[in-house]
C-alpha cells in the first residue's frame, strides 16, 4: 500500500493523542471483551518513547482511524460472537496471550493498520533467537515491528524516582529490567541479519506498545521517572493489616479480579457477577477469601451506576504484611 502524496497525507498523531476518547467509549461498551479491547487500544502507554531504539507504538495515524475504530469497536460490542469465538479457540490462561489475541484481532478486522504476520520467531542454527510480536503496516505504507506487552507493578521504593522501584507481585518481575529486556533485545530482532531469512521483507520501524497499570501504597505520592508516561493508569495497594481500615473509606462492595480482568475497568450488568461465579461481597468476606493467598491480590471496589449495573470504582493489590520488606529488598537488587 503506497502513502498517500503530496501535502494531503494526513500527519501521524502522537501515541496516545486519543485517550480522550476512552472513558465515553467504555460508558458505552458492555461486553468484556471488547471493553479490554478498547482500553488496549486508547488507554495511556506506560512509558514514554525511549529514543533511539524505543519509539512508541499508535494503532492510528489519523483523526479519522481512531473516529472509525470508535465506530467499529461500538458495532463489535453489539455483535461480539465472532470475537468470542476466536479467544475461546485457544484456551488463554496468561494476561499478555489474551491481549496478544486482542490486539490481532483488531489487525485483522480493524479499520486502521493492517496485520502482516504474528509472532514471527527468528533462528539460527536451530537456535531460536527470538520471536516478533506484531508486524504490521499501516494505511499510509509504512511497515512496523510492534512489541506488545501489558504490565501490572507496584511502586515498592521510598519516594525516589527510580523504574526499579515498580515490581511485579510476584517479586519475579521488574520495570527496568523489562524496559531493557524491550529495548536491548525484542525490538531489535527485526533488524537483524538473520531476520532476512524468516520471509517478510523489511525494513520494519521497531515500536513499544506496553499498555497497563501501576500500583501505588496508599497514602504515597512519588515522583515518576523520567521515563513513565504521567498519564498512565494508577490503582493503590495496602497490606492485610491496613486492609480494614482502608476499606471502610474506599468501598462497600468489592471484586477479587482474576488475572484475565486486569486490563480494562470493569463493568457488570445486573447480576451479571454473581452468575459469574464472582458475587461482590463486603470487605470482611473479602479479606477472609484470600486469606490463604500467599501474595498480593488484586481487588477492585464497585458502585452502582443507578441502573442496576455495577462499575468499577478503583482497583487495588492487597498484600501480605511482610510483602513491602521483601519488595523494596527485591528492587534493591
Amino acid at each position: 500500500m503506497m502513502a498517500p502524496d503530496g501535502p494531503t497525507a494526513a500527519p501521524a498523531a502522537a501515541p496516545g493523542a486519543y485517550a480522550a476518547l476512552l472513558d465515553p467509549l467504555l460508558a458505552s461498551l458492555r461486553d468484556a471483551a471488547v471493553r479490554d479491547l478498547a482500553w488496549l487500544l486508547l488507554s495511556a502507554d506506560l512509558l514514554r518513547a525511549q529514543p533511539p531504539v524505543g519509539a512508541l507504538a499508535n494503532p492510528f495515524e489519523t483523526p479519522h482511524e481512531a473516529a472509525a475504530t470508535v465506530d467499529w469497536l461500538r458495532a463489535l460490542d453489539a455483535a461480539p460472537e465472532p470475537l468470542h469465538r476466536d479467544l475461546a479457540a485457544t484456551r488463554v490462561t496468561r494476561l499478555g496471550r489474551y491481549a496478544e489475541r486482542l490486539l490481532a484481532w483488531f489487525l485483522r478486522h480493524g479499520p486502521a493498520a493492517r496485520l502482516v504476520a504474528a509472532s514471527v520467531p527468528l533462528r539460527r542454527a536451530g537456535v531460536t533467537l527470538g520471536e516478533c510480536d506484531f508486524l504490521v503496516q499501516t494505511q499510509q505504507g509504512a511497515r512496523q515491528h510492534w512489541e506488545l506487552a501489558v504490565k501490572c507493578y507496584l511502586h515498592a521504593g521510598e519516594g525516589r524516582a527510580r523504574l526499579a522501584d515498580y515490581v511485579g507481585p510476584n517479586l519475579k518481575d521488574r520495570f527496568d529490567l523489562k524496559l531493557a529486556h524491550v529495548l536491548n533485545h525484542q525490538l531489535p530482532l527485526s533488524a537483524r541479519e538473520e531476520f532476512a531469512s524468516v520471509g517478510h521483507e523489511g525494513p520494519w520501524a521497531p515500536r513499544m506498545f506496553i499498555k497497563g497499570w501501576l500500583f501505588y501504597r496508599h497514602g504515597e505520592t512519588p515522583s515518576d521517572p523520567a521515563e513513565l508516561d504521567p498519564a498512565h493508569g494508577r490503582g493503590w495497594w495496602v497490606t492485610r493489616s491496613n486492609w480494614p481500615a482502608f476499606a471502610a473509606a474506599h468501598g462497600q462492595s468489592w471484586r477479587v479480579l482474576p488475572r484475565l480482568e486486569w486490563l480494562a475497568p470493569r463493568h457488570h450488568e445486573r447480576d451479571e457477577a454473581r452468575f459469574a461465579g464472582a458475587a461482590f461481597v463486603d470487605a470482611e468476606s473479602l479479606a477472609a477469601q484470600i486469606s490463604h493467598q500467599p501474595g498480593p491480590t488484586m481487588v477492585a471496589a464497585f458502585v452502582s451506576d443507578g441502573t442496576g449495573a455495577s462499575i468499577e470504582r478503583s482497583r487495588g493489590f492487597i498484600v501480605p504484611d511482610e510483602w513491602p520488606e521483601q519488595a523494596r529488598n527485591y528492587a534493591r537488587q
